[in-house]
């Protein structure tokens, strides 16, 4: 991942941004306001008090992100009560094996999530008639559209209940998270809420699938380490926004964050530290495999990433005979420059190398990528870059995994290009290898990146793809940003790298607002993307985060409801 310029170390930003919130909580401030720059902007709307929560039943033009179609209905609603369950049905003798325990455990996290804000015993009625009245029914339906697809779903809700209905569990999953954004947003309280409040689900028929099958987010544990407890949380925010993919970026220059047995001194060496100093860490093998299955609960898919052959320096550290060109830099490197580091671009020592890596990251990863990186090699001739790519794409795919690769990859065939820098023709190459048959995942870095600063003067996060506030996030188009034949384009992904960024609080305020932005550019059809129309939708979600207890950043160009 590219760094063009380095401002604060991270603990001397952590130390201002302490202070500031400090005094600002000493002159009665909410700690939203500790971190931004000026109090208006378009759209209106200041910083420093929390959202205002809305009363009354949210319609479903509030949905984000924007469903295929949300058709009001008449009369009362469907309002939760202490007679409220949630029912499944029988399957069907034509269902897979397992997916009747699949769709019990969804509505067992519906009744989970309804449980602990409402007071109400919400249980889970098993099996039986899931159109029973007076509650929440989960059904597959096989009946359903061929194009509602995988992740597609019909919610309804009247006076009598709600019925989410998907031809599988994860339609099913989805619809669920939609339902949560129809109710108030007390919903997403971790205690009880207070006494009185109305629990509505105003009526409404939803019909949804998504745009695109890839939408993802990645998340940088090798800057800085994060801890399996804290990758779940983070994985709880993007499942709000119907994000179906996480990608970890595991190793860097700073630090190797994951267990492979049989290349211990990746661990013993390479995971001691991070930028700026402080300790890092790994994940075992089993914390790995807990976090995937976590992910996967909530129809996450895990991409890992070994970044080759270039941003490689803990490797170096750990296996010095890997370096043939003296790349290395005196470990443990704190530092946050790019393009240094490379391994040997042949050898039989390097390939198994790379081999061990790539059998052991295939074999606890069960989702069907790996991610090879691939980027900003500075110290191989391109006959020899591509050659090496050639050689670690094929490992790949002989491990059973879909290979892959930043999109200075294309030259080595990987069929799978996450694009994220056009510079120096690599447009061109893209295209190339679009025509090939490769396919596309868009993480424009001037659009998508997530650790690029809102404003030039806020404190977290770097300048070198330029500010993007929340309107930059928002208002491109993934199939008009590169010249591709049609269908090329997988999904959407938006990077978070953490070269400034080392605890969840900081993620926060960087992911959010700006991830419902590029989750909608993922997920909702083309035709419904319009600004305005998502300001205002989006100003309502933070009711939702203040409720949660996720820290975000107010934004001038949001009209966050007034207190």
């Amino acid at each position: 991942m590219p760094i063009r310029t380095a401002g604060l170390s991270a603990r001397t930003r952590r130390l201002l941004v302490l202070a500031a919130v400090l005094l600002l909580a000493v002159a009665g401030f909410g700690v939203q306001r500790a971190i931004g720059g000026d109090d208006s902007g378009p759209g209106g709307g200041g910083r420093g008090e929390p959202a205002a929560v809305p009363t009354g039943p949210r319609t479903a033009d509030r949905i984000i992100p924007a469903p295929l179609s949300a058709t009001p209905g008449s009369g009362p609603g469907y309002r939760l009560t202490d007679r409220t369950v949630v029912r499944t049905a029988a399957p069907g003798p034509d269902a897979p094996a397992g997916q009747a325990a699949e769709v019990r455990r969804i509505a067992g996290q519906l009744a989970e999530a309804l449980r602990r804000p409402t007071g109400f015993p919400v249980e889970v009625a098993a099996d039986g008639d899931a159109a029973a009245a007076d509650g929440i029914s989960l059904l597959l339906d096989p009946a359903l559209p061929a194009e509602t697809g995988a992740e597609g779903y019909r919610l309804t809700a009247d006076a009598t209940g709600v019925r989410i209905a998907a031809r599988t569990p994860e339609g099913l999953h989805r619809g669920t998270q939609t339902l949560r954004q129809l109710l108030p947003p007390q919903i997403e309280t971790p205690v009880r809420a207070a006494d009185g409040t109305d629990w509505t689900v105003a009526p409404v028929t939803v019909e949804d699938r998504p745009r695109y099958a890839y939408r993802g987010v990645m998340l940088d544990v090798a800057r800085h380490f994060f801890t399996p407890a804290e990758v779940k949380g983070f994985i709880d925010r993007l499942a709000l926004y119907k994000v179906n993919h996480l990608h970890l970026h595991l190793t860097d220059d700073q630090g190797w964050r994951i267990e492979v047995p049989s290349r211990p001194a990746l661990t013993r060496v390479g995971a001691v530290s991070e930028v700026d100093g402080t300790p890092g860490g790994f994940y075992t093998a089993a914390d790995y495999q807990e976090i995937v299955r976590y992910a996967q609960e909530r129809y996450l898919t895990v991409v890992p990433e070994i970044d080759l052959p270039g941003h490689s320096n803990a490797v170096l550290a750990s296996y010095p005979e890997l370096d043939c060109t003296g790349s290395a830099r005196p470990w443990p490197y704190t530092g946050i420059e790019v393009g240094f580091s490379t391994l040997c671009p042949t050898g039989d020592a390097v390939f198994a190398f790379t081999r061990d890596v790539i059998t052991e990251l295939a074999r606890i990863t069960p989702g069907p990528y790996l991610h090879i990186g691939g980027d900003e090699v500075k110290k191989m001739s391109e006959e020899q870059y591509a050659g090496f790519v050639r050689q670690v794409n094929a490992q790949v795919l002989a491990a059973g995994k879909t290979p892959v690769g930043w999109n200075q990859a294309a030259p080595g065939g990987v069929g799978v290009l996450q694009y994220w820098d056009g510079r120096g023709g690599r447009d061109v190459d893209l295209g190339k290898a679009a025509e090939r048959g490769a396919k596309v995942i868009m993480s424009p870095s001037g659009r998508s990146y997530l650790d690029m600063k809102y404003e030039s003067s806020y404190p977290l996060g770097l300048v070198w793809a330029g500010t993007i506030d929340v309107w930059s996030a928002y208002t491109w188009d993934p199939d008009d940003l590169v010249k591709l034949p049609a269908g090329s384009v997988l999904g959407v992904e938006a990077p978070l790298w953490t070269e400034t960024l080392d605890t969840p609080y900081e993620l926060d305020l960087m992911l959010l607002p700006r991830l419902p932005a590029i989750a909608e550019l993922g997920w909702s059809p083309k035709a419904t993307h319009d600004w305005d129309r998502f300001k205002r939708r989006l100003a309502e979600e933070g009711a939702r985060w203040d409720a949660a207890g996720y820290a975000f950043e107010r934004r001038p160009e949001v009209p966050w409801p007034a207190r």
